[in-house]
């Protein structure tokens, strides 16, 4: 599943959680299981020990699409 935000898009699949920003070529990534919600924040965090990274969402509704589609 691809959800587009402001900064570019979210690439979900069964293990894997990529972002990729469209004006810098950056993509992060990360597994599923190190992926946790600030809900009140709209953020996206991801913390898989030495590497971490968070990510701003632009509304509710991509994150919770974004927790729908990985089960979480």
């Amino acid at each position: 599943m691809v959800i587009d935000f402001s900064q570019g898009k979210v690439i979900l699949s069964q293990f894997e959680v990529q972002v990729r920003f469209s004006t810098s070529g950056i993509t992060m990534y990360a597994m599923v299981e190190d992926i946790k919600f600030i809900d009140d924040a709209l953020i996206m965090h991801a913390d898989a020990g030495a590497v971490r990274w968070s990510l701003k969402l632009d509304s509710a509704e991509q994150l919770a699409a974004i927790r729908e589609e990985l089960g979480v």
